[in-house]
């Protein structure tokens, strides 16, 4: 079973709250959740959605890929394969088998941030996946003949994914362009090199220091309500004894004082495509002041096709077949905002470059108009229509709030605050982050001769 690793513009809690940015949902909560802290400090959320007899576990781990210390990247994504190796009560490989025959399935992820492990099973088989979530949080067996072999199938999947994916090799390359001094800099996936070194006592250094109930919060969703949920959580995680945690000290990111360009060429490449990532804030992290109209900002620059930047450079000037933006604020330091193209194969790169930057500079210099910005409310209220029915949508919203510092009432009063953000608050928020010293441009382009 593949499990996936996310970048830092993995998460998907923006695209699912923008659903509920409507004139009904305005004033009303959005998930309505249901919560509690266990003694041994496990935050327990409940999300009821008894639409079907089916509910989403997910246990969230306050541990990624940006706390590893240097010369151990992928040591994150590593240990969250390395979970499906085994206890003294289930066997290697068997989780995932005994998860299937009850009829759920099962994945993890990995995010700069965060690591998170979910089961998607009916309501009756609840306790089953709880009891050995639990176990594995604090009864995980390692050797060398598990640890060693799957070494290898994560520098496989390194080359699948990454080395042989120009696109993605790109977007590395970006990101570490993007990040002068912040680990965010690095692979989630991890550099080759150091994955190759990585050991078993890394891996069971890394467990023991950070897999805990006072580091991790559980969110269950669908079929349940918190009555049902907290005897359950108290049986399995509430016995877990809480371990002592350090605090999560990162490098701090200076002040960008020059744009940079990273360019890319490969002989598979067909089309060339175009990347601007400029250095942003997140709700926690840089100029906070910014982060929800940087959202609004996004659709209205590169939201679809009645955004500017489809009009402009594929509808009005047939230079790009297609053209967007990207902000995902849910980052426990500053992240970014970014923009893309990918090229005509008739277009001159400096004649599309000249025309988006003259767009870029319209949105700084002109600034955008409430009618713009109501339009792209509407947007991003029918972008994800059934949010609020999504068994896994709620408890990914809300996990990733609370692992990246903000909170559940953050979550639940976002359509209120999205509904107050004006243009001259997405004006001001252009104005500050698009600024050519904040920025990292990406080219991807056929290798001459190829």
């Amino acid at each position: 079973m593949a499990k996936s690793f996310n970048g830092i513009r993995g998460g998907a809690a923006v695209a699912l709250l923008a659903s509920l940015l409507s004139g009904g949902f305005a004033q009303a909560q959005v998930f309505n959740p249901e919560t509690f802290t266990l003694p041994n400090g496990m935050q327990v959320v409940a999300i009821t959605n008894a639409r079907a007899p089916v509910v989403a576990h997910m246990v969230w781990y306050r541990i990624g890929a940006a706390d590893e210390p240097p010369g151990k990247s992928g040591i994150a994504h590593f240990l969250e394969h390395l979970m499906f190796k085994g206890t003294k009560d289930i066997p290697p490989g068997e989780f995932s088998k005994i998860v299937a025959n009850n009829g759920g399935r099962d994945n993890a992820f990995t995010s700069y941030d965060y690591t998170g492990y979910f089961q998607n099973i009916a309501r009756d088989r609840l306790e089953l996946v709880m009891k050995m979530e639990a176990d594995r949080m604090s009864n995980l067996v390692l050797t060398d003949a598990e640890v060693n072999p799957e070494r290898e199938v994560i520098r496989e999947e390194r080359r699948s994914v990454v080395d042989n994916n120009p696109r993605s090799r790109l977007r590395e390359q970006l990101n570490a362009a993007l990040f002068l001094n912040h680990p965010y800099g690095r692979p989630i996936i991890g550099w080759d090199h150091e994955i190759r070194d990585l050991t078993t006592a890394d891996a069971l250094a890394w467990y023991r220091n950070y897999y805990a109930p006072n580091n991790a919060v559980l969110v269950v969703a669908g079929d349940i309500t918190m009555a049902d949920l907290k005897p359950l959580a108290e049986k399995y995680y509430g016995v877990i004894p809480p371990k002592p945690m350090t605090a999560r000290v990162r490098p701090v990111e200076p002040p960008h004082q020059s744009a940079r360009r990273v360019e890319l060429k490969d002989s598979r490449v067909r089309q060339v495509t175009w990347n601007r990532v400029y250095i942003a804030p997140s709700y926690v992290a840089g100029e906070k002041e910014h982060a929800d109209p940087l959202q609004v900002l996004a659709e209205v620059v590169g939201g679809g096709v009645s955004s500017r930047l489809h009009r402009a450079m594929v509808l009005d000037r047939p230079l790009a077949t297609g053209a967007g933006a990207y902000y995902d604020p849910d980052s426990l330091d500053q992240t970014g905002f970014g923009v893309s193209a990918a090229l005509r194969p008739e277009t001159k790169l400096e004649d599309f470059e000249a025309a988006m930057d003259a767009e870029l500079r319209r949105v700084i210099e002109e600034g955008v108009g409430e009618d713009e910005v109501e339009r792209a409310k509407s947007r991003m209220r029918a972008a994800a229509v059934y949010a609020r029915d999504s068994l896994q949508g709620g408890a990914r919203a809300l996990g990733t709030a609370i692992v990246t510092g903000t909170s559940i009432e953050h979550v639940e009063n976002w359509p209120q605050r999205m509904a107050t953000v004006t243009a001259a608050q997405v004006t001001a928020a252009a104005r500050a982050i698009l600024r050519e010293e904040r920025s990292v441009t990406g080219l991807l382009l056929p290798k001459p001769g190829s």
